[in-house]
């Protein structure tokens, strides 16, 4: 396969932590909800899954965003859940309530039965992957995701989202080995995922550990940290262009313990919103010219409700608390993806992320030059 080149290549070298004239931007959700024209494909689509399994829908709306904004990255438009689908515990998303799964994973029985799926079953995602990147033309890269083994695990067991994860963590504290074995296949089917997805194309991928924020400190390292290093380990380094991929890792609710993440063979640690950025630069973020982790985030959703002025307001402030990225082109240092602490909320005003992307922009400019 090959593919055109990049022309826009800001938000991989901010990975690898190169200097960049500016702060690059995506947005977690950034294909999605809060877009009329995304509501249009859906319906065309028929249901979530509808759009998600046609190249040409997933391609769609993966590029709407772009349409719109100067945003830096595309990401795949798929959901985190096709992997345990894949495995057949039959998903489905039923209008206003969330992904639900036909069957659960509670028992020794239904462990037994998980397998690392067969990747022809994912062949519409890997085919959709194959497509956006054809269809960005080089305009910007393309990231490629799954959710993490942990966060996987809470949706198998409750069989839909969770406002207090009480079947996962039951079965965690009470049966830990079953727990450790539904993670295991997990971790091999996540590598084997996002293997296959940068074998298609995609230009870095990101392990989304949405709730592994919910567990207790000790448990996360063992449950979700342990596993997505397995993860990790299993993962290509070489792209179909024969480039480097980059590797991100995001835990919502992890900054706590961003110390113990600082060993994960990652480029990049996204952060929620209860990060603080100068901290995390301090802990992570490396020195100019020595080893370190580029940081992903992280200004609150909910921003995005106020008004223009407010939203400028708090990016800019998001990007002063990461302080001034190196700007050194023959050497690597501290550098920063700028990015929502979680996904876009469907009520977003678009113009707002307008407003939002034009502020990133230009003050990152104004930063690198000296204010």
């Amino acid at each position: 396969m090959s593919f055109a080149p990049l022309s826009n290549d800001t938000f991989l070298r901010a990975c690898r932590r190169q200097a960049t004239d500016y702060t690059p931007l995506w947005l977690m959700r950034q294909a999605g909800r809060y877009l009329p024209e995304y509501k249009a494909t859906r319906a065309k689509a028929g249901s979530f899954m509808g759009l998600a399994t046609n190249v040409d829908y997933a391609t769609e709306v993966t590029l709407q965003p772009l349409a719109r904004f100067t945003l830096d990255a595309a990401i795949l438009f798929s959901d985190i859940l096709t992997v345990p689908d894949a495995m057949g515990l039959g998903l489905s998303f039923a209008e206003g309530e969330g992904p639900r799964f036909a069957k659960v994973v509670r028992d020794e029985a239904a462990v037994d039965a998980l397998a690392v799926p067969d990747m022809d079953k994912l062949r519409y995602v890997f085919d959709a992957v194959t497509s956006i990147r054809k269809a960005l033309n080089g305009r910007v890269p393309l990231i490629g995701f799954s959710g993490s083994p942990w966060t996987l695990a809470c949706y198998m067991v409750e069989g839909k989202g969770s406002d207090d994860y009480r079947m996962v963590k039951s079965l965690m504290y009470s049966r830990p080995d079953l727990m450790h074995r539904i993670l295991a296949t997990n971790a091999d089917a996540v590598a084997a995922y996002l293997n296959a997805q940068i074998d298609a194309g995609a230009q870095a991928v990101m392990i989304f550990d949405s709730w592994g924020g919910v567990l207790a400190d000790g448990a996360f390292q063992e449950f979700s940290l342990a596993y997505t290093t397995r993860v990790l380990a299993q993962l290509k380094r070489t792209g179909v262009d024969g480039t480097d991929v980059p590797r991100l890792v995001f835990t919502k609710g992890g900054a706590l313990w961003l110390e113990d993440m600082k060993p994960l063979d990652c480029e990049v640690l996204g952060l929620d919103w209860t990060a603080n950025l100068a901290r995390a630069r301090a802990l992570v973020g490396g020195a100019v010219g020595g080893p370190g982790k580029a940081l992903q985030g992280n200004i609150d959703p909910n921003v995005l409700f106020a008004p223009p002025e407010q939203i400028a307001a708090q990016a800019r402030r998001v990007l002063d608390s990461f302080g001034t990225p190196h700007t050194d082109r023959s050497s690597t240092g501290p550098t920063h993806i700028f990015n929502l602490g979680h996904g876009i909320s469907q009520f977003t005003p678009p113009e707002h992320v307008a407003a939002l992307v034009e502020t990133v922009h230009q003050y990152s400019r104004s930063q690198r030059a000296g204010g």
